[in-house]
């Protein structure tokens, strides 16, 4: 059994996608991040830098309790465990690795930045906009190449995918107007958005 403590955010749903899609079995620890539980000395004593989300694999490598941080990290650690959405032809991996990347460390960062400035008790309009037209900018590169695929790195569903569509749903409830107008990337999401997994996941 795996412990999943997280909160309704794209780096919680990224981790929590990852358990629901490879089949994990798991217990959900809701974080309430506006009451500060993800500062309490219990929750630091899994994440020191009291950021969500962590799992406790009470099964992990060799039978022995393993801890981890980092949505990312939580996702290939999932994959790796279950044998599946990650291939393993090397000659394939570096696309799903890029991908993954792009989705983790771009689009997630940006849009936070985003939603900082925009929450500001006094919001700098140009900075607001500057964010909001990079993490366009990044779907609209998206758009052009899920024109060319049917998923992120290629003809299946991988760990990228899961990535992404964290960083997508997020943006999709909070800011749609951000992702007007890119029609392949529409109907990626359509397609991520209809698989039982990340209905049950993107439900907190």
């Amino acid at each position: 059994m795996i412990d999943l403590y997280a909160a309704a955010t794209s780096n919680g749903m990224r981790a929590r996608i990852a358990l629901e899609e490879c089949g994990l079995a798991y217990k959900l620890h809701p974080v309430d991040l506006a009451k500060g539980e993800h500062r309490t000395a219990a929750f630091l004593a899994m994440n020191p830098n009291g950021q969500i989300p962590v799992i406790v694999d009470h099964e992990g490598p060799g039978g022995r309790p393993l801890t981890l941080s980092q949505s990312s990290a939580i996702l290939l650690y999932c994959a790796e465990k279950s044998g599946k959405f990650l291939p393993k032809d090397p000659a394939a991996r570096p696309a799903v690795l890029q991908a993954l990347m792009n989705a983790s460390t771009d689009v997630t960062p940006l849009f936070g930045a985003y939603f900082i400035a925009a929450s500001a008790k006094e919001p700098h309009a140009p900075t607001v906009q500057l964010f909001k037209d990079r993490v366009r900018g990044l779907f609209q590169v998206w758009d052009a190449a899920l024109a060319k695929r049917k998923y992120c790195a290629g003809d299946e569903v991988t760990v990228a995918d899961f990535s992404l569509y964290a960083g997508y749903a997020r943006i999709k409830g909070a800011v749609p107007d951000m992702l007007e107008g890119l029609p392949n990337v529409a109907r990626w999401a359509g397609e991520m958005a209809a698989r039982p997994a990340i209905q049950r996941a993107t439900t907190f």
